[in-house]
């Protein structure tokens, strides 16, 4: 007798699950808009990403509340200034956790939404105290528009058919229009049910030696990517200091630990986190995370995300977007919320390739829409 099991969709082919992307991604632009707010001169970084995680859970718990599955954060609430590249998140027992924002930082806001494993992840960068009377300008905003514009033509290149290096390539040629550089190294992910670092991945500013094992792949139809692009007015080279890891992910490693401590934080990880990179804040015992972290990393049952800078007196910004690759062209689910206004460059793309590129829809055309232009 055949097995009549059904089988449960994953991808947006199924309008179910373009559903959960989409209201996950209403969320985390809600709540980005909430956090851009709070980045003033004199606010803490802590306060502002408690603020952010708790809009996240609170937005969460008014969506779906007939169904019985996960939903809550997909990446916790990061700020990242100036040469800090990404995953700054302190705790309150850390000695960062005085870290406050100063007129003129810039200030790179990361969040994420999953909404029963379908994760919407979305980042914005912006300088505090600008406005339109007071733009941005000069190596800031260079290396903020450059970001802008790269992640605008990588969005566009994401399309079945096309293969990854020919975005990676794409960055590095407005890069350079901007005299800045793709950080190095830094990926951009496949997102699957449950998985946020898919098998298929687009790579910025490749050394020969990533180069040598990174998988050249094509992009297909309903496919979800975390677009993700980090530009930085220095070398484009990251480096650990001194600010501790906060933000970890569970791997499916089943090594058994030997401290009670250990199990237990890793058993609350499961149970609150899932497969989701989490912050040790959302974790119910400081103490006890920091001392339990440390034999879960040891033995790869989380990976860190550690917080990298690039050299001392380097801007770097980033935007981000998760993108929807459907038979009708890309939808950019979250928005980075770029505003022109706040951003004033002189430099600006002239390659014609790249403003071809720019210039190409993110939708096609309808039928209807097409017959309509024939005709006329």
């Amino acid at each position: 007798m055949a097995d009549k099991t059904k089988e449960i969709p994953t991808t947006i082919a199924d309008s179910n699950v373009m559903s959960k992307y989409k209201d996950a991604a209403t969320i985390a632009n809600g709540v980005l808009e909430k956090v851009i707010k709070l980045c003033v001169d004199g606010a803490k970084v802590l306060d502002i990403c408690i603020a952010g995680d708790n809009a996240i859970v609170e937005a969460t718990k008014t969506v779906y509340t007939k169904k019985k599955f996960s939903k809550g954060i997909g990446f916790p609430t990061t700020i990242s200034i100036n040469n800090c590249v990404a995953h700054f998140s302190p705790l309150p027992s850390d000695p960062e956790s005085a870290t406050a924002l100063k007129d003129g930082d810039v200030a790179k806001i990361q969040l994420g939404v999953q909404i029963d494993g379908f994760c919407s992840t979305v980042a914005h960068t912006l300088v505090v105290g600008a406005s339109a009377e007071k733009p941005v300008t000069g190596e800031k905003a260079d290396v903020i528009q450059a970001a802008h514009t790269a992640l605008e033509a990588a969005v566009r290149l994401i399309r079945p058919g096309n293969k990854n290096m020919e975005v990676t390539k794409a960055v590095d040629t407005i890069a350079a229009t901007y005299n800045t550089k793709p950080v190095e190294g830094m990926l951009t992910h496949q997102q699957l049910k449950d998985k946020t670092d898919g098998k298929k991945q687009i790579i910025l500013n490749p050394t020969e030696a990533h180069l040598r094992d990174f998988e050249r792949c094509t992009f297909e139809e309903n496919e979800v990517y975390a677009l993700d692009v980090l530009i930085s007015s220095g070398e484009g080279k990251v480096r650990q200091l001194n600010a501790r890891t906060t933000v970890y992910k569970k791997t499916d490693s089943r090594y058994q630990l030997k401290m009670s401590t250990s199990r237990q934080v890793l058993n609350e990880i499961k149970n609150s986190a899932g497969n989701f990179p989490f912050s040790l804040r959302q974790l119910s015992d400081e103490r006890k995370s920091r001392m339990g972290i440390v034999e879960c990393a040891k033995h790869q049952c989380v990976i860190p995300y550690d917080v990298v800078y690039e050299r001392e007196g380097a801007f770097v910004a980033q935007f981000m977007t998760t993108v929807l690759v459907t038979k009708n062209g890309n939808v950019m689910a979250t928005d980075p919320h770029f505003n022109q206004a706040l951003i004033k460059s002189d430099k600006s793309v002239k390659d014609e390739e790249i403003l071809k590129i720019l210039a190409t829809p993110l939708k096609e055309p309808s039928a209807n829409k097409k017959k309509a232009a024939e005709k006329k």
